[in-house]
């Protein structure tokens, strides 16, 4: 029998930067939240291939998936149809969703488990909305808020390192949005301001970059042209 799991997205509304290790990964202080776009995963715990399905093309996941490792964490062995709507490099967290989800299936839920195989994987185990330290493996949840937001995000990739890379090389700015990872994006990938004018336009607000980008958002309900309708869910 197959087993159907969920994997929310997930928005960071803000993101400090607080130091570096020494072995180089930053320090943060983030406020995230789980929002209702989600990827699926059906879970055959007699099988062994890994199938991805996106915008309805069919391939092999590879081994060094985000959701192999996690397997590999809780020692399981599992077929797994992956089929993704969380656009990947967009800042929405959709890898680390899905790992989180084959975590909570094997009832692992350890923060440091979650944190040895992507920063933002333990909080996607927990969910909801909570405040994020450490490299991400530090939860402090926060009471639920029901919000909504509009996402705009455009066909582009943001490599999350490569963001951290320009901000090390900026000397470390400070986001005026509160997220200190969005000057970085904007140097590093210059196409993003472009949209951010796009979302500005068809809103009226000042839209914020999702961690390293590439998703713009804004808080409320607005419709429009490639703008996504997203509202916060509870904890997991």
């Amino acid at each position: 029998m197959r087993i159907q799991l969920e994997a929310p997205a997930k928005l960071t509304l803000s993101l400090r930067v607080t130091g570096i290790r020494d072995d180089g990964y930053h320090l943060i202080r983030a406020e995230m939240v789980s929002l209702d776009i989600f990827d699926s995963q059906s879970l055959d715990p007699e099988g062994s291939e890994f199938v991805v399905i996106n915008q309805g093309k069919s391939t092999q996941g590879e081994q060094d998936d985000l959701v192999q490792q996690a397997l590999r964490a809780v020692n399981c062995q599992a077929g797994v149809v992956l089929t993704k709507r969380i656009p990947a490099g967009a800042g929405l967290g959709g890898g680390s969703s899905d790992a989180a989800a084959i975590l909570r299936w094997a009832n692992q839920r350890d923060p440091q488990v979650a944190a040895a195989i992507g920063a933002d994987v333990a909080f996607c185990v927990a969910g909801g909305r909570a405040e994020v330290s450490g490299i991400g493996e530090v939860l402090s949840p926060l009471e639920h808020v029901d919000q909504t937001f509009t996402l705009y995000t455009p066909a582009m990739h943001c490599s999350t390192p490569v963001v951290y890379q320009a901000w090390d090389s900026l000397g470390g700015p400070v986001g005026e949005n509160g997220n200190d990872l969005e000057p970085a994006a904007l140097h590093a990938y210059p196409a993003l301001a472009e949209h951010r004018d796009f979302l500005g336009s068809a809103t009226g607000q000042q839209p914020r970059l999702a961690g390293s980008g590439s998703t713009w958002f804004v808080e409320g309900h607005f419709e429009g042209p490639g703008l996504v309708i997203a509202h916060t869910l509870a904890p997991q």
